[in-house]
């Protein structure tokens, strides 16, 4: 069984800054890609920063330059760093990770439950 965390989430002004926490834990032989993933009232999911096993990360165009997204393996943690925050970034944000239970099973993603961010003045 694995589970993973989020937390850091909460209310805070356009312009001002979240650090987002997502820690997994059960049983993990190793975790290869971390995402972060955002959902809106009335939107779809989308991706919003992703990050490798080795550190390669990638981001939906509209947070570039303001969200930053890091791992720290020795924890089973991934992070996300949001800077100059947007009304429009509010959402439930929900972390994933690609997990091998034990060698030489397959990988699969578990998701966490979410947590809110509201970006409001």
């Amino acid at each position: 069984q694995v589970q993973l965390v989020e937390s850091g989430g909460g209310l805070v002004q356009p312009g001002g800054s979240l650090r987002l926490s997502c820690a997994a834990s059960g049983t993990i032989f190793s975790i290869n890609a971390m995402g972060w993933y955002r959902q809106a009232p009335g939107k779809e999911r989308e991706l919003v920063a992703h990050i490798t096993s080795l550190g390669s990360t990638n981001y939906a165009d509209s947070v570039k330059g303001r969200f930053t997204i890091s791992r720290d393996n020795a924890k089973n943690t991934v992070y996300l760093q949001m800077n100059s925050l947007k009304p429009e970034d509010t959402a439930v944000y929900y972390c994933k990770a690609e997990i091998r239970p034990s060698w030489p099973l397959n990988t699969f993603d578990s998701w966490g439950q979410g947590t809110q961010v509201t970006v409001s003045s």
